[in-house]
C-alpha cells in the first residue's frame, strides 16, 4: 500500500464516521480555497476580503424601519453577516444559496460584518 492509498483510506474512514455538519463545513472550506477566497476565521476588521459560503439565514427588515437586508454567510470556519443598506430584497439572496461576497470586513457587537458587499451567486455543483 502506498502513502497515497493511506490518505485515501483515512479520508474514507473520516467521511464514514464524521457528522454531516462537519463534512458540510469541510466541503465549504475546500470550495472557498479553490476559488481564492479567504477563510472567515482568518479575516480581520479593516481587511478587504473575499469570502465564499452558504447563506444560513436571510432577515428582511420590518416595513416600518429603514430598508436593510441581512444574511448570515457560513464558510465552514465562521459566520459573517452580510448587510445591504437600502434594500429590502435581492433576488437570489435566500437561505441555502452559496455566494461569494467581497468587501471591507467590519466588526459589530463582536461579529464579523460586510456592509453592502459585492456578491456573486454560485451555481450548485
Amino acid at each position: 500500500m502506498s502513502a497515497k492509498d493511506g490518505g485515501y483510506f483515512s479520508r474514507l474512514v473520516r467521511k464514514l464516521t464524521s457528522d454531516v455538519d462537519e463534512l458540510d463545513a469541510d466541503d465549504l472550506s475546500e470550495k472557498s480555497e479553490a476559488v481564492g477566497a479567504q477563510r472567515a476565521c482568518d479575516c480581520r476588521s479593516g481587511d478587504e476580503v473575499t469570502v465564499l459560503g452558504r447563506l444560513r439565514s436571510v432577515e428582511l427588515c420590518p416595513e416600518d424601519k429603514a430598508a436593510t437586508l441581512r444574511a448570515e454567510l457560513f464558510d465552514g470556519t465562521e459566520g459573517v453577516t452580510l448587510v445591504w443598506l437600502g434594500r429590502r430584497r435581492i433576488p437570489g439572496i435566500e437561505p441555502g444559496r452559496t455566494i461569494k461576497a467581497r468587501g471591507r470586513m467590519a466588526e459589530r457587537d463582536g461579529h464579523k460584518v460586510l456592509y453592502n458587499p459585492f456578491y456573486e451567486l454560485q451555481t450548485t455543483s
